[in-house]
């Protein structure tokens, strides 16, 4: 089956779906500029987030490539590490990404006081 925007990867007699470049899955770039706006290294990020050391930066590498997409629990360590809500990673807007983003950098008494 093909999909539109994606091309067949073959691998050892099976295949997997890989993103072109120019249709990333919104995770990948985001998870990308938050990386590097925090000036952290792929293979620093993926040793924090709990990766081996020795598959820590191939392994952030494919998915800010969109050729793995982290399960739940490694996006959980990395959204913790870069100080940003999983939702953040997989917002589809940019404004609604950083109102996200935004609401996270609060602290709670500020968040309290504006809801009164």
């Amino acid at each position: 089956m093909c999909v539109p925007g994606s091309f067949h990867a073959w691998k050892f007699g099976t295949h997997a779906i890989v993103a072109d470049k120019g249709s990333l899955p919104i995770y990948s770039r985001r998870l990308r500029e938050a990386r590097e706006a925090r000036d952290i290294s792929q293979r620093t990020l993926g040793i924090e987030a709990g990766l081996d050391e020795f598959v820590a930066s191939t392994r952030v590498n494919r998915y800010e490539k969109g050729v793995h997409q982290p399960d739940l629990q490694t996006m959980q360590r990395l959204a913790a590490i870069l100080k940003l809500p999983v939702a953040y990673f997989y917002a589809e807007d940019d404004e609604l990404a950083q109102l996200i983003a935004d609401f996270k950098g609060q602290s709670k008494g500020k968040r309290r006081r504006d809801r009164s």
